[in-house]
C-alpha cells in the first residue's frame, strides 16, 4: 500500500513489541518529502500519547508502530492515502502529501497489564518476606520504561521507609514489594493506572507513564514485632542465668538488618556493662538480656519501636531494625555475695584459718570466661598475706575464712567485693567478677584480735625496770625495741604474724608513748588488760 517502514535503530533487547490495543508514548519529528517539518512533539516537550490500532492515529502510523519495541527508532513514509488523502488539513497538511515520521517510542502498556516483577537477586536465608502492614525501608532507582531516571534514594542517601499494603504508596508498588526478603533485589514495572495514571505526579513524572524500580531491601518489621531471640551458643553449664536487676558485662556487634555494621564492642576493645531490667539500655536489648548464661553467644533482633524508633540515633537510621550478635562475659548482683565451693578438704580439718592469721597459699586468678589474670605458681611463690587486715580485696578476705591447711577451694567474688567499678589499670577489667582458685599451704596462728604481742607465760612484775635498762626511769625506742626482740627469741613472748618487726615494735612503743615526746615513763607504761580495766571502770 506504499507505507513504507525503516527500521533505523532496535535494542538489543526486545521484552515487548507494540500490539494492536496498546497504548503508547512516543516521540516524533514529522516532515514533507522535502525535508520541511510540520511538526514535532519535541517541540511541545511532551510525547504523543495514543491506542494504537484503535482508529486514534493516521491509518499508516497505526500500522507502523505494530511491532516496535520501545527505545526503537523507526523512520516512516506513509502514502496519502494512509494519512490525510487528497483533503489535507488546511494550513498544515497539504493535499496529497506524502508524510515521513522520525519515530522513538517511549512506552508502552495495555489496559490489561498487571505489575510485573522480576527477581535479580535473592538471599539464601530468608525467613520472612513482606507481607501486607509490614514496615519496610529500601532503596531504589526509579525509570521510565526507557531507562529515563527520574528519581533515586540513592542520591538522596536516604531509604524510602513506609507501610505496605495500606494505601501510602501507589498501588503498584503496593503491590511489588510483597513476598520481598531483606537483601532481595527485584525490578518492579508498574503500568501508570497503577502508578500517577492520566496526570503524573505534576512534578518528574508526566501523564500515562510506565514506571520501572529497581528495588533491595534492607528492612523489615511490623508494628506488631517483639524481639526475636536465636542462640548461637550456649553453654553446657549453666549454673545461672541473669534476671532483672543483675550488672552484666558483654561484647557485641551490631548491625543492620542487612548486615552493615554500626557499632561494635570488639573495636574499642572494651565490654558494654549495664545493669538489665533498668531501663539503662533500649528496651529490646533489656529484654534481650535476660536468661543468659555466663559465656553465652546469642542474636537479639530488635524492631524499632523498641529500639531507637523513627528518628534513630548517630550511625543508625530511622526506623531501623537492629541486630546484636552478643557473647555475655560475665554478670552479678549488687545483692551478691562471696561464693565458695570446697574442692577437697584434708580428714585431719581442726585448725581453721580466722582473722589475724598469716596465711600461706597458692591461686590462680581468672574472670568467670576463665580469661587468666595472674598464678602464684608461674611465679614460683606463695602469696602470704594476715587475714582480716585489709592486705586484700574484701572478698579475698572473706573467702580465706575456715579454711585449713592442704584444702583446696574456689571462691567467686563479685566486684563490689573486688575491684569495683575500676578495676586495676591493665590487669583486672572494671565490675568484673573474679574468680580465684586457692591452696592453703600454711597456717600461723595469729594474736587474739587488737594484740600485737602477747606474753608465752606469766609477766614479770617489774617489767618496766626490765624494759629500762639503763635505770634513768625513761624507756626509749632502741631499749624497747631490744627488749622485744629478746622476748621474741627466747620464746617468752610472741609478735602477731606476717607484719614487720620493726614496725610493730615502734607501733607499740608509740601505743605506750602518750604523751609523744619519744619516751615512756612508768605512768606512761600499761598493758593490755590494764587498759581494758581502766576504760571498764571509766565507763
Amino acid at each position: 500500500a506504499g507505507l513504507g517502514v525503516e527500521r533505523r535503530f532496535v535494542p538489543e533487547s526486545c521484552p515487548r513489541a507494540v500490539r494492536p490495543g496498546d497504548f503508547v508514548r512516543y516521540h516524533y519529528l514529522g516532515a514533507f518529502p522535502d525535508g520541511t517539518r510540520f511538526d514535532s512533539s519535541y517541540d511541545r516537550g511532551s510525547t504523543f500519547n495514543v491506542f494504537v490500532g484503535k482508529g486514534q492515529l493516521i491509518a499508516g502510523m497505526d500500522q507502523a508502530l505494530v511491532g516496535m519495541c520501545v527505545n526503537e527508532r523507526r523512520f516512516v513514509k506513509i502514502p496519502p492515502k494512509l494519512a490525510y488523502g487528497a483533503e489535507g488539513i488546511p494550513g498544515v497538511i497539504p493535499p496529497n502529501a506524502v508524510l515521513h515520521f522520525d519515530v522513538l517510542l517511549i512506552d508502552l502498556w495495555n489496559s490489561e497489564d498487571e505489575v510485573q516483577v522480576q527477581t535479580y537477586f535473592r538471599p539464601e536465608k530468608c525467613p520472612r518476606t513482606v507481607q501486607v502492614s509490614d514496615f519496610v525501608r529500601y532503596h531504589y532507582n526509579g525509570t521510565f520504561l526507557d531507562g529515563t531516571l527520574f528519581d533515586s534514594s540513592h542520591n538522596r542517601m536516604r531509604t524510602y521507609d513506609t507501610y505496605v499494603g495500606i494505601g501510602w504508596l501507589i498501588p503498584g508498588m503496593d503491590q511489588g514489594l510483597l513476598g520481598m526478603c531483606v537483601g532481595e533485589k527485584r525490578m518492579i514495572t508498574i503500568p501508570p493506572f497503577l502508578a500517577y495514571g492520566e496526570d503524573g505526579d505534576g512534578k518528574e513524572i508526566p501523564g500515562q507513564a510506565s514506571l520501572v524500580f529497581d528495588v533491595v531491601l534492607l528492612d523489615l518489621h511490623n508494628p506488631k514485632d517483639g524481639i526475636t531471640i536465636e542462640n548461637q551458643l550456649v553453654p553446657e553449664s549453666c549454673e545461672r542465668r541473669s534476671q532483672t536487676g543483675d550488672f552484666l558485662r558483654y561484647h557485641y556487634n551490631g548491625t543492620l538488618l542487612d548486615g552493615t555494621l554500626f557499632d561494635s564492642s570488639y573495636s574499642r576493645n572494651h565490654t558494654y556493662d549495664t545493669y538489665v531490667g533498668k531501663g539503662y539500655v533500649i528496651a529490646g536489648m533489656d529484654e534481650g538480656l535476660l536468661g543468659v548464661c555466663t559465656g553465652e553467644k546469642r542474636r537479639i533482633i530488635i524492631p524499632p519501636h523498641l529500639g531507637y524508633g523513627e528518628e534513630g540515633r548517630g550511625k543508625i537510621p530511622g526506623s531501623a531494625v537492629l541486630v546484636f550478635d552478643i557473647h555475655v562475659v560475665d554478670f552479678h548482683n549488687p545483692l551478691d555475695s562471696v561464693s565458695i565451693t570446697v574442692h577437697y578438704k584434708p580428714s585431719n580439718c581442726t585448725v581453721l584459718s580466722k582473722k589475724g592469721d598469716y596465711l600461706k597459699y597458692h591461686y590462680n586468678a581468672s574472670l568467670l570466661d576463665g580469661t587468666l589474670l595472674d598464678s602464684t605458681h608461674s611465679l614460683g611463690k606463695t602469696y602470704n598475706i594476715v587475714l582480716g587486715s585489709g592486705q586484700v580485696v574484701l572478698g579475698m578476705d572473706m573467702g580465706l575464712q575456715e579454711m585449713c591447711v592442704g584444702e583446696r577451694r574456689t571462691v567467686v567474688i563479685p566486684p563490689h567485693l573486688g575491684y569495683g567499678e575500676d578495676g586495676v589499670e591493665g590487669e583486672v577489667p572494671g565490675s568484673a567478677v573474679l574468680v580465684f582458685d586457692i591452696e592453703l599451704l600454711e597456717l600461723v596462728s595469729g594474736l587474739p584480735e587488737g594484740y600485737m604481742f602477747v606474753w608465752n607465760g606469766e609477766v614479770s612484775p617489774n617489767l618496766f625496770e626490765e624494759i629500762d635498762q639503763n635505770h634513768d626511769g625513761e624507756v626509749i625506742l632502741e631499749e624497747f625495741s631490744e627488749y622485744i626482740q629478746t622476748q621474741v627469741d627466747t620464746g617468752k613472748g610472741k609478735l602477731a604474724p606476717g607484719f614487720d618487726f620493726e614496725k610493730i615494735v615502734k607501733n607499740m612503743f608509740t601505743n605506750q608513748d602518750r604523751d609523744g615526746n619519744g619516751k615512756v615513763t612508768a605512768e606512761e607504761f600499761k598493758l593490755k588488760d590494764q587498759e581494758a580495766k581502766e576504760e571498764h571502770d571509766e565507763l
